[in-house]
């Protein structure tokens, strides 16, 4: 499945490459338009959010009321989706369709020979070969080797990777002597904890204040019970706020130091487009709630 959307991602990536000749321009064109479609997913994501935060204590009611029957309670929490005109895997789909686009990308950037640019797989077999034998030690990205050792030689495999004085070929790691190699990982890095600090506050806000949630939740037939369960709850994810926004630099930082430039210039597009698409849509949700 990722093989078959990535060949897809491929096609557009060569079309756009062979207009603007340059990898790196390329990408960007591509991760823009990759957004654009993808941006009615991402505003029906974000009002089914809202939505469901606003339902959050009529579900503790129910949970809560029929606790001791869970058909009953599966019944109930079906007909208030229903009632509500919602579905309470409606989050899921958009989820897996990000899920597919990530790995179907990191395909294509990780081997733009296969799926961008469709060298014959003889050609690659035989470089592949060369580029090991010639090398100390395996390359982590061959097909990025091998447009870095051949593309100079031969055509077809050669992808113009110079960006703005860089070379999205390189891998950090590999090339920690040369200050330039930084400085799309560190730009990557600042974005990835900025977008994480606005997809927790929105997640703070669709809960909303805490104190309006108790007396919503203290209206059930247990009260005390209701609000104990209530603050558990909000610390729950309160904690689990605060290890992801510790976890994500963590890994933003491992994954921009391994992979080639290319795909770290291409996830820092996303991300700068991702923190505009949220705070784009979160001001015009919370408009269209206001009227």
């Amino acid at each position: 499945m990722f093989n078959f959307f990535a060949n897809i991602f491929g096609y557009i990536l060569n079309i756009i490459y062979n207009t603007v000749n340059n990898y790196g321009i390329a990408i960007i064109i591509f991760t823009i338009l990759l957004k654009l479609v993808m941006l009615p997913i991402s505003i029906k994501q974000q009002k089914t959010m809202k939505k469901t935060a606003k339902i959050q204590v009529k579900v503790k009611e129910i949970q809560e009321k029929y606790s001791n029957d869970q058909v009953r309670q599966s019944q109930e929490l079906m007909d208030l989706y229903k009632r509500e005109n919602m579905s309470p895997f409606s989050g899921c789909l958009s989820s897996i369709v990000q899920f597919i686009i990530i790995i179907s990308v990191f395909y294509l950037v990780s081997r733009p020979l296969t799926y961008m640019k469709h060298v014959d797989v003889d050609l690659l077999n035989q470089y592949t070969q060369e580029v090991n034998e010639e090398s100390e030690k395996r390359a982590s990205y061959t097909e990025i080797a091998i447009i870095k050792a051949k593309g100079p030689v031969d055509e077809k495999v050669n992808i113009n990777m110079n960006f703005l004085g860089l070379d999205l070929s390189d891998v950090p790691s590999q090339n920690y002597k040369n200050w330039k190699v930084y400085v799309i990982p560190v730009l990557y890095i600042f974005t990835s904890i900025l977008s994480t600090r606005i997809t927790m506050k929105a997640t703070k806000d669709m809960q909303g204040k805490k104190e309006e949630v108790k007396v919503e939740a203290s209206s059930g037939e247990n009260p005390e019970k209701s609000l104990v369960k209530t603050d558990k709850d909000q610390d729950a994810m309160e904690e689990m706020n605060k290890q992801m926004s510790l976890m994500m630099p963590i890994m933003a930082v491992s994954i921009a130091m391994i992979a080639p430039l290319g795909l770290a210039l291409y996830w820092l597009i996303s991300n700068l487009l991702m923190i505009c698409e949220r705070l784009i849509i979160n001001k015009v949700v919370k408009e269209e709630e206001e009227v």
